[in-house]
């Protein structure tokens, strides 16, 4: 005989075992989101030593060597669309899941956009990519002054709803991890007031490492460390960033020649 109690019990494991599954379905969300920011496919190789490096960018729409991760092409500017389509193409057709959208457009000697040309390139451009991959914003700075940063990607925003893109990312440099957070909890919210799935920072260091810009050499690698040391784990935890990319794999950076610098065994540890 099944009585009442037997199926309340069945019902209570169901939704044991329902909220484990849920559990675990969100620590797969919130995992494997570190990436890495290159320009040299050796780079990559040295610095992915383990599952923590899941994916790399290079700011261009072909990777120019094979990567043992995801790579993620990127239309950098409007001087570029035409270029970038074919290759583009061959990503996805390499298994490529994301396309990132232009690289600083609200800062005038990177892509150099008005929110509004953004929005017309765009659902030119990379719309029509939608059906085949996940749509990535462009990447702001994060300057606070009208028509820069997320008051730039607000417009865009606006201008851009029928664009179909579904992740909002951003850049950061700055003094502290406190500001770090703060501003990407800025970025989340606006993210979710227009109802993107999600955030990805793919450009964030200090300002010791790009002042003046940029310095190709990290002058306090301790310091980096430890700011990593603080930023890492809450990323890693917080399921509304869905990856990121440290600024960046290269020498004197996260990587000392081919070996890892303080900072680099830190990111893959």
């Amino acid at each position: 005989m099944i009585t009442s109690s037997w199926v309340t019990t069945l019902g209570t494991t169901i939704l044991t075992l329902g909220l484990i599954g849920a559990r675990s379905s969100a620590t797969a969300t919130c995992s494997s989101k570190r990436g890495a920011a290159y320009n040299s496919v050796s780079a990559v190789q040295s610095l992915a030593t383990n599952a923590k490096i899941s994916w790399a960018y290079n700011w261009d729409a072909t990777a120019y060597g094979d990567l043992d991760v995801e790579y993620v092409p990127m239309a950098w500017g409007a001087d570029a669309l035409d270029s970038s389509r074919a290759l583009i193409e061959q990503a996805l057709g390499r298994g490529s899941t994301h396309v990132l959208g232009f690289n600083e457009p609200d800062h005038k000697d990177q892509s150099d956009m008005t929110p509004s040309d953004a929005a017309r390139n765009y659902r030119n451009f990379l719309t029509p990519f939608a059906d085949r991959a996940t749509l990535v914003s462009p990447a702001v700075t994060n300057a606070d002054s009208d028509g820069l940063g997320l008051n730039w990607m607000t417009q865009f925003l606006e201008e851009c709803r029928d664009c179909r893109v579904k992740i909002m990312a951003i850049h950061w440099y700055g003094d502290t991890a406190d500001d770090f957070k703060e501003y990407v909890k800025k970025a989340q919210n606006l993210a979710s007031s227009f109802g993107l799935d999600e955030v990805w920072v793919t450009e964030f260091a200090l300002n010791q490492v790009t002042i003046p810009p940029p310095n190709q050499k990290d002058p306090e690698p301790a310091v980096s460390a430890m700011f990593l040391q603080s930023v890492l784990p809450w990323l890693d935890q917080n399921c509304g960033i869905g990856r990121y990319a440290y600024f960046w794999c290269a020498d004197q950076n996260l990587l000392n020649g081919s070996q890892l610098s303080p900072s680099g065994e830190v990111y893959v540890a």
